[in-house]
C-alpha cells in the first residue's frame, strides 16, 4: 500500500513515464530469490556495462552472493526505480539514481543512509569523494547514495578540424569561450565544409537529454525557471532569448536530425568525424579516449569549459549513484556490492582489465591524485573535469535568484514531469514543427501549474 505522503510524488513519476500502476506489483521482483541474491537496477551507459563485466571478480570475493542485473535505458531506469521505491516495494536491492532524486527521497524517508555503512567499512573513505558531489547526495550531514561516477559539462572538439578550418583557439588557462564564440567557429566549419556538423547539441525530448544542456544555456543567458515566489519564467526574455540561440544554432550549424539526437547519437557522430564540436558531460571521455573505441580520435580532441555568456562556471553537476531502497530485501548484501563499486580499488581494476581511459571519472578525489596511470591518459581533459564538478553551483545556478537548487534540473519532484513536458516543446522547434514563441508559451502554462502549487503551500 502507497502511503499517504507518498501519493504526490509516485503520481508524479506515472504522469511523466506514463506507466500503468498495478496493485501489488512492488514485491513481485522478489518471488523465488535466494536470500544471498542481490537486485542491482542500473542505466544502461557504458561506465555500467563495464561494472557488469568486472562483477564476477566481487562474485568471486564474496561467495555465495549471486548479482542479479537489471540494466534499463534512462528514461525507463527512472521510472520503474521511482515508482518501486515510492511503493514501498523490495524489487530492487540496489538502484541507480543521481542527485535530482536522492536528497528528496532522502526527505521523504525512501533511502538508508549510508554514511552509516560507510563509516563502519574500512579503507572506503567517504571523505574521498569530490565535495560538490557528495553535498549534492547528502541529506542533513549524511549520505543517502553513493557516486559512482560525477559529471559536468564541457565543450570538446576536433582539434584538427580546427585546424583545418582556421581556427585558432585561445591558449590562456583561465580562457572561457562564449556561447556567440561557439555559433560563429559551428558556423565557419559548417561553411567551409570539414565536417558535416558544426557542432552537435541535444534535441530529443526528455528531462534528462536537451534540457540537460540548454539549462545551462538559459542559466547563462539570465533566464531561470521561476522567480523567487515561484512565478513561471519561462516566457522571459532572457528564456526567450537563449532558447532562439539554441535552436536557431542548431539549424543553421548543427546535426542532422537533431530532434531524436541525445547524448549517444551526438557521441556516435563526434566518434565518427561527422560533427567537429560536442557540448555535453565531461563523462563522454570515457568512450571518447578509449583507444580500443575510437583509435582515431586519440589525441585529437580539445577541451573547453562550458561557454557562458553573463554567468560563469555554467557547467552541470550531476553523478549516477547507488543507494538502498528502505524496503530492500538484502540491505547488507546491497552494500558490499556498492563499497565496491564505488571503492577506490574499483578504479584501479577497471583501469588496470578494461584500459585507464574506461575509469569512472569525477566521483573520487584520489582518482585525479593517486592512480599515476589515470593521470598520464587524462592531461588534457582530467583537471579541467575536476574543476569543473569543483566549480559547479547548484545552490546558485542562475544569474537572480531562485527558489530551487539544481542546474539542469529544477530540484523538486514535479520537475520529471514539467521537464518532459518543456522538452518535447522544445524538441518540435527544433525539428521546426512550431515556432520558438509557440513552444515556450505552452511550456509556461506548465510551469505556472507548478509553480501555483508551491504559492499556495
Amino acid at each position: 500500500m502507497v502511503r499517504p505522503g507518498k501519493v504526490k510524488r509516485l503520481g508524479v513519476a506515472v504522469a511523466a513515464s506514463g506507466l500503468v500502476l498495478t496493485a501489488g506489483c512492488a514485491g513481485a521482483g522478489s518471488l523465488g530469490a535466494s536470500s544471498n541474491e542481490v537486485t542491482i537496477a542500473l542505466v544502461s551507459n557504458s561506465q555500467m556495462t563495464d561494472a557488469q563485466k568486472l562483477s564476477p571478480e566481487f562474485e568471486r570475493e564474496n561467495p555465495g552472493v549471486k548479482l542479479k542485473f537489471i540494466s534499463l535505458s534512462e528514461n525507463q531506469a527512472r521510472a520503474k526505480i521511482t515508482m518501486s521505491t515510492a511503493m514501498g516495494g523490495s524489487q530492487f536491492d540496489v538502484a541507480m539514481i543521481s542527485n535530482f532524486e536522492t536528497p528528496q527521497w532522502a526527505k521523504d524517508g525512501w533511502l538508508l543512509n549510508l554514511s552509516d555503512y560507510a563509516k563502519n567499512t574500512p579503507g572506503y573513505d567517504e571523505q574521498d569523494f569530490i565535495p560538490s558531489l557528495r553535498q549534492s547526495l547528502s541529506y542533513e550531514g549524511n549520505m543517502y547514495s553513493v557516486p559512482f561516477y560525477g559529471e559536468s559539462s564541457f565543450l570538446m572538439y576536433r582539434k584538427d578540424m580546427f585546424d583545418k578550418a582556421g581556427i585558432t583557439i585561445s591558449q590562456d588557462p583561465n580562457y572561457q569561450p562564449t556561447w556567440p564564440e561557439v555559433a560563429q567557429w559551428a558556423k565557419t566549419i559548417k561553411a567551409k565544409q570539414v565536417s558535416d556538423a558544426g557542432i552537435c547539441l541535444r534535441g530529443k525530448p526528455g528531462w534528462g537529454e536537451v534540457l540537460a544542456p540548454l539549462d545551462t544555456v538559459i542559466n547563462t543567458f539570465g533566464g531561470r525557471w521561476f522567480d523567487e515566489n515561484w512565478n513561471a519564467q519561462l516566457n522571459s526574455p532572457e528564456v526567450k532569448k537563449a532558447v532562439d540561440f539554441y535552436v536557431n544554432t542548431i539549424k543553421e550549424s548543427g546535426e542532422l536530425g537533431a530532434s531524436s539526437t541525445g547524448f549517444q547519437e551526438c557521441a556516435n557522430l563526434f566518434g565518427q568525424g561527422q560533427t567537429a564540436m560536442w557540448y555535453d558531460a565531461t563523462s563522454a571521455v570515457s568512450v571518447l579516449e578509449d583507444p580500443a573505441t575510437y583509435p582515431d580520435l586519440v589525441g585529437k580532441i580539445g577541451y573547453l569549459p562550458a561557454p557562458i555568456v553573463e554567468k560563469p562556471n555554467s557547467g552541470w553537476l550531476y553523478t549516477w549513484a547507488l543507494g538502498i531502497p528502505k524496503a530492500a530485501k538484502n540491505p547488507d548484501g546491497a552494500w558490499k556490492f556498492i563499497s565496491w563499486m564505488t571503492s577506490k580499488d574499483y578504479m584501479k581494476l577497471v583501469g588496470e582489465k578494461l584500459g585507464w581511459a574506461r575509469v569512472p571519472p569525477g566521483s573520487r578525489t584520489s582518482t585525479y591524485t593517486e592512480l599515476p596511470q589515470y593521470e598520464a591518459i587524462s592531461k588534457s581533459y582530467g583537471p579541467l573535469t575536476l574543476k569543473s564538478i569543483t566549480n559547479a553551483t547548484p545552490d546558485k545556478p542562475t544569474v537572480q535568484p531562485v527558489p530551487y537548487t539544481g542546474v539542469q534540473f529544477v530540484g523538486i519532484p514535479e520537475f520529471q514531469d514539467l521537464g518532459t513536458r518543456v522538452s518535447q516543446q522544445i524538441s518540435a522547434a527544433i525539428a521546426g514543427q512550431k515556432s520558438v514563441d509557440a513552444a515556450l508559451e505552452q511550456s509556461q502554462l506548465y510551469a505556472e501549474v507548478v509553480g501555483k502549487s508551491y504559492q499556495e503551500k
